[in-house]
């Protein structure tokens, strides 16, 4: 979708994907994003691994999924979703009648990147007879190919529905695949993908973490290797760990997911204590060397900003593609 005639979007704003157009200098950006959210009848949508200042300036906040459905149940006519291109990919699936934008298009995901729709339709093709089961975490494209999507927090519950001798092909996540795997006694195929910062994580650093705080309790997602996993106290998705630390406040915490989670987590446990694992260092030091996603960071106030003023740019899915990419989600949605 072009925008609007009264503003100009540049070739130059094109080929970079974003527009950094600077603001007079003494702007309130979060005042003025919220000013034009009410004036255009638009939503900010941040995931939890974005920069604190977007998480606090945005309507809801949350992991991907569940963002893309609560912006679907409103009547925003614009939806800015703070976060990567899949996500927004997903919102504009669920919401196709909504403007869906995106403040940066360089924005991936590395999960993503890692299962491309001709190498799973080839998959596929090679082994007939199997249901493929897709992380929310790829492209509308592989979502096409799936039979049902599933998140990192209901992924063992869905292949819990599928029979004991069900050929599957999970991906693209390895690990999470691996995880589900051993908890359910299933032997899937899995893709060989993963997450370029819960592959960083290593037991190591924990472990120098753990002499530091001792009484402290692992948190860990199940994108992280399965020798993190063996190690951690509580194995969920990113709301599941914050539901969890906001249940037990009174706890100290080793966090082994992106450290962007921290924010929500200091902002409804302002006295309990976390402490983020760093990426691997060969000479290891528990210094703040936190794993952070460089693609969420490229979500900055100032594109947010920009994206609203000039309504670009959307992000839009082709017609068939989407048809074919909602039906694993309500298939997912109808077993959980």
């Amino acid at each position: 979708m072009k925008p609007e005639n009264k503003f100009l979007v540049s070739e130059e704003m094109r080929k970079h994907g974003f527009i950094d157009e600077p603001v007079p200098e003494g702007t309130d950006l979060r005042e003025e994003i919220r000013r034009m959210c009410k004036e255009k009848q638009a939503i900010i949508l941040a995931h939890y691994y974005t920069q604190g200042e977007i998480q606090d300036c945005a309507d809801f906040i949350g992991d991907s999924l569940a963002l893309a459905r609560k912006a679907a149940e409103t009547d925003a006519k614009i939806i800015v979703m703070c976060g990567v291109h899949f996500m927004a990919e997903t919102c504009k699936i669920l919401s196709p009648e909504k403007l869906v934008l995106c403040p940066d298009l360089n924005a991936g995901c590395s999960l993503a990147d890692s299962c491309k729709a001709a190498d799973l339709k080839k998959y596929k093709e090679e082994h007939p007879g199997y249901k493929v089961v897709s992380y929310v975490n790829t492209t509308a494209a592989v979502k096409a190919l799936t039979d049902v999507v599933v998140t990192s927090g209901n992924a063992k519950r869905i292949i819990d529905t599928f029979p004991l001798d069900e050929k599957i092909i999970f991906g693209p996540d390895y690990n999470l695949g691996s995880y589900i795997n051993e908890v359910t006694g299933r032997k899937m195929l899995l893709w060989n993908g993963g997450c370029h910062v819960h592959e960083r994580f290593s037991v190591s650093e924990i472990m120098l973490l753990k002499q530091a705080h001792p009484k402290a309790l692992v948190l860990a997602h199940p994108e992280c290797k399965g020798p993190v996993l063996a190690v951690a106290d509580v194995v969920g998705s990113t709301a599941v760990l914050l539901k969890y630390a906001v249940e037990h406040p009174e706890e100290e915490y080793i966090v082994a997911t992106e450290a962007g989670i921290l924010h929500e987590m200091k902002r409804q446990c302002p006295d309990t204590s976390f402490y983020p694992v760093p990426p691997e260092i060969s000479e290891g030091s528990i210094g703040c060397h936190c794993n952070e996603c460089d693609y969420m960071k490229m979500n900055t106030m100032l594109k947010i900003y920009n994206c609203l003023k000039y309504e670009w740019p959307s992000v839009e899915v082709d017609a068939a593609i989407a048809k074919d990419a909602v039906k694993p989600i309500e298939r997912m949605l109808d077993l959980s």
